[in-house]
Formats: structure tokens, sequence, C-alpha cells
């Protein structure tokens, strides 16, 4: 088929491109809390060009969607593994809800509507907004022996179907999310995301309510009181000030806990510039010296990699580690699969959350060996390590077993999602064994992701319309049943039998929908980022086992059929 654009016809990567860049900005356009995203856009102006006749050829579509699916399966690797165990399980339930009613009630729209099972597959994908799940759901198809023409058409159903039901899917999730979860939970989500937070801090003080780092200073301070010491001085400064050197008659004296501070001694301190305001009134005068133009405050990222500190607050490690471990490190942020978490006292580490240390260079060093693994530094991307996952998750993806006379496998698209898993896990454990940066993973997931959905929305367009005239309206109600009544039974569960508090329940439901467009305005809406607790976890699973569920559906929509 000839493209009737003659530039796209003669450069068909020029076609991807243009409708990549063009799906972007239609996917930024903003109706209130709703927003389509770059994805959705690109598959609509594909399927909008497609009708064309435009079309990319060749194995384009396959290798963007083994890189897109890989570097998915990479940042949530980390996440994936340590939820799976009783603390996991609790919100684990909420993703388990997820696929089970996903699953069956698009098996019931099979049978009540006579969906074939490109079009089953594109529904569970469009209305569970997961779209990782239209790359497998297609890989399944393609594995059940169909003729040419046969896999083309259940093809183009997959995205016509996924790009109706994902709008509504949307629609519905982050409406819910954001407005009726609230009411039906009896809750002001700001309001409550605010008590919870308060109740949430540190009653001892310590760094739980504050980010230390933007106000970390050095200043320089004369003793003018006799009786202190050091340990006294910095436990009276709540330990948010370290004392880093002491000068007494022009030469340096070694800095000890017990060491007793004598009248002219000249202090350096160094820590959060509030707590520092009270260091006049207990040590004395501010003086300039003492080498406060020589302190140079470094920052450094650590891979949470101690099984002695899963599980344990950021306040527990403080109160917790010896004094020689802890003294002078401060924490400035944690991140949990690339979101900050916010800096509260109950929230417990995990491993494979990046810590950002605080401090002078000799403090940092000392406190991130305890703590886990330094990440590199730089930009670089251990291409062999990342090629070697890759060769290895695509041959285990083409093992097959015959079920039913049809041959299983997890394809491609399977096989590169687990090497991802594993090969996150791996470096979130061993960050010396290769480097591939937060940068490079998220390039590869958003333009590996939006050249696939261009490549088979290009094919899709000539024959979207048929699907449109059959089923009408009936997908989309379909669609928003499908996004709205796992959500409304993880409410109850998780509001009922597993006690989870609103604001984290409401997170974890959009994670449990993979809906980053649902926690971004949850997230606004509760001016806290306290819901992001419970999203990172479910969000890391249903990342997982919502793609692996597309070729079941796929399989069991075809045995429906026959």
């Amino acid at each position: 088929m000839q493209c009737s654009v003659p530039l796209f016809d003669a450069v068909p990567l020029i076609t991807v491109f243009v409708c990549v860049v063009l799906g972007q900005l239609l996917g930024r356009v903003r109706l209130g809390p709703i927003q389509l995203g770059g994805v959705c856009g690109a598959l609509l102006v594909a399927l909008l060009v497609g009708q064309t006749g435009c079309m990319v050829e060749g194995s384009l579509k396959d290798f963007a969607f083994a890189l897109f699916i890989f570097a998915m399966g990479f940042s949530a690797g980390p996440q994936f593994v340590d939820n799976l165990n009783l603390r996991g399980l609790r919100f684990g339930v909420l993703s388990i809800i997820e696929v089970v009613f996903v699953f069956g009630i698009v098996m019931i729209a099979v049978k009540w509507l006579g969906l074939d099972s490109g079009t089953a597959g594109g529904l569970a994908a469009g209305a569970a907004t997961e779209s990782a799940m239209v790359g497998t759901a297609i890989e399944a198809l393609n594995r059940l022996g169909l003729a040419p023409e046969t896999f083309k058409a259940l093809q183009a159903n997959v995205v016509t179907a996924y790009t109706l039901t994902y709008v509504f899917g949307l629609i519905t999730i982050v409406l819910f999310t954001n407005l009726l979860a609230p009411r039906l939970l009896g809750i002001d989500l700001k309001q409550d995301s605010a008590r919870l937070a308060r109740e949430m801090e540190d009653e001892n003080g310590g760094e739980a309510g504050v980010p230390a780092a933007p106000d970390l200073v050095g200043r320089s301070y004369r003793v003018a009181h006799p009786g202190l010491s050091v340990a006294a001085l910095e436990a009276a400064l709540e330990g948010s000030v370290a004392v880093e050197r002491v000068r007494r008659a022009s030469a340096s004296v070694p800095v000890a806990q017990s060491l007793a501070l004598e009248p002219g001694d000249e202090l350096l301190l160094v820590g959060r510039r509030d707590v520092m305001l009270e260091a006049h009134a207990l040590v004395g005068p501010e003086v300039a010296g003492t080498g406060t133009n020589e302190i140079v405050l470094v920052e450094r990222d650590f891979v949470m990699a101690n099984k002695e500190a899963e599980g344990r607050t950021v306040s527990d490690l403080r109160r917790e580690a010896p004094i020689d471990v802890r003294h002078g490190v401060f924490v400035k942020s944690v991140r949990r699969m690339g979101m900050p978490l916010p800096s509260l006292g109950k929230i417990a580490l995990q491993r494979g959350d990046v810590v950002t240390l605080q401090g002078l260079q000799s403090d940092v060093d000392r406190a991130g060996e305890v703590l886990g693994k330094p990440v590199p530094y730089g930009n670089k991307t251990s291409l062999v390590f990342v090629g070697l996952a890759l060769i290895v998750g695509l041959c285990i993806g083409h093992l097959s077993v015959r079920i039913g006379g049809v041959p299983m496998t997890l394809g491609s698209g399977g096989g590169a999602l687990l090497s991802g898993l594993a090969s996150g896990w791996l470096l979130s454990r061993r960050p010396t064994w290769g480097a591939f940066p937060p940068a490079a993973y998220e390039l590869l997931k958003d333009l590996g992701l939006a050249v696939f959905v261009v490549c088979v929305g290009l094919s899709a367009g000539p024959q979207a319309a048929v699907l449109l005239r059959e089923h009408g309206l009936a997908l989309p109600v379909v669609g928003i049943s499908v996004s709205l009544i796992p959500a409304l039974v993880s409410l109850w569960v998780g509001h009922k039998l597993l006690r989870i508090d609103g604001p984290i329940l409401i997170g974890a439901i959009a994670g449990q929908q993979a809906s980053t467009p649902a926690i971004s305005a949850v997230v606004q809406t509760a001016d806290s980022a306290l819901p992001v607790v419970g999203y990172t976890v479910t969000y890391a699973l249903s990342n997982v086992l919502l793609p692996l569920m597309g070729p079941a559906v796929v399989f069991v929509a075809h045995q429906f059929s026959r």
C-alpha cells in the first residue's frame, strides 16, 4: 500500500517521528485534571495518519517494544522483588484484585458482545491504562498461527480497542481517585493528608519533618560557657548540628564525643540553618575563622542495600546507628522508583531506595558504606550489561510449552520484561556491576513505547473504522466498568479489611492501575507526597502482572471464539 504523502512514502521514519512529536503535543492538552499523555496522543495521531495508507514495515516495532518493556522492568525491579513478602502482600492484594477483575470483566464482555481476541486484548490494555499490554497482546496473537490477513485485522482491533477504552479508563480512574474515592471514604484528601503527615512525624525531632539539605550551613563559634562537651552540645541541638572541628590556642584538637570544651575554643559547626540559630545561646558568639571558607559540603546518592536497615525509618537509623557512623551526615531525600518520598519518621526504607546524603566528604563516605552502595557518577550506560540482559531475556521469551495444542511462550516482550526485572534488582544490590542511569531508562521507556504505538497505529489505521461500526459505544461502556469496578472493590477491601489510611490507599489504587496521571493529580489535590507511599508498591506489581496477563486474555478469548 502506497502512502498518499510523497515525503512519508520516501522516508518512512519521518512518518514515525512526525506522529511521535504531534502525539506528544496532543498529549499535553489538559482538561481539568485529565491529560491524555504522549502515548495515547501518539496513537491517535498514528491512527489518523494511517488512514492515508502510510505504514512502517520491518522489525522497528518489535525492537522498540523490547527496549521499552526491558526499561520498564528495570525501573520496577527492586520494588517488585522486595515486595514479594508479607509486608508487600498488604498492598499487593490490590494489584491482584486489579488483575482478577480486569480479566473477569473482559471475559464477560467477550461472551456478551462476541469480541474477538484482538479486541479483548486492546480492551483490557486500554481500560486498565496499561500500554505495555498492547505489545504483549499483539505478540500473543502472532503465536496463534493465524493467516496474515486475520492477524493484521486482529492487530488493528487491539490498537483501536485500546485507544477507545484508554481515554475512558483514564478519565474514570482520575475522577475516581480525586473526587469519588475521598467522598466514599468521608475524607477531605488535603486535610487528611496533612493530619496523617503530622501523626507520622518523628515525635523525637530529628530530620523527619523538614528536609535538611537545602538549609545545611557551616558556622564558627567561640565557646563562652564552661561545662560543655561535644556530646552534650550535639544532643542539645537535637542531633541536627555536628561539631566538625575544634581549635584551641590556634591548634586543632581531635574531635571526640567525650571531648570537654573549654572557654575560648573555636568550633566549626555544620548542620541545619534553623537549628544553628540556637547555637549562639548554647555556645557563645559567632566568629569569623575556623576555616568556614574551606568547608565543602558534598551530596551523594546511595542505593539502600543494607539488609539490617531494611524496614527501618530514617529516624530509627539516626537513633540506633553508632555515633561515629551518623556524625555529620544529613539525609536530603529518599526516592523510590524515581519518585520522592515525604521525609516522614514512620516511612520504612526498602532495599533499592535511593538515599541522598549530604555533609562533609569523609562523613558522607563513612555513612554511605554502611547504608549501601554509591550510585556511580556520570551518565554512562553499560551497553554490555544491558545488551547481555536483553539477549538472555529474548532467549527466555522464546521457550515454549504447548497447552491445548497452542504454543504458549512469554514472547520477546515477556522475556525482556523478566530480564529487566532481574537486572534492575541485581544492580540495586551490585551497582558496580553495570550502569543504567535513570535518564537512560526513562528515555528508552518513553521513546520505545511511543515508536511502538506509532508503528502499530499506522498499520491499524485503515481498519479502525470497522471495529467502531461493529461495537459502537459498547466498548467505552465496558472500558469504564473495567476501570471503575476493581477500584471500588479495592477501596472497600483496603479501607475495611486492610485498614490502610485514606490518602495512602487512594495512591495505591492509582498505582494498581499503573496510572501516572492519576497519582500526579492525587498529589496535587492532596498537596502532599504521602499518597506516593502506596502508589510505588502497587505500581511496581501491576506493571508486571498486567502485561503478563495480556497473553492470557488473548488465549482465552481465542478459545471462546472457536
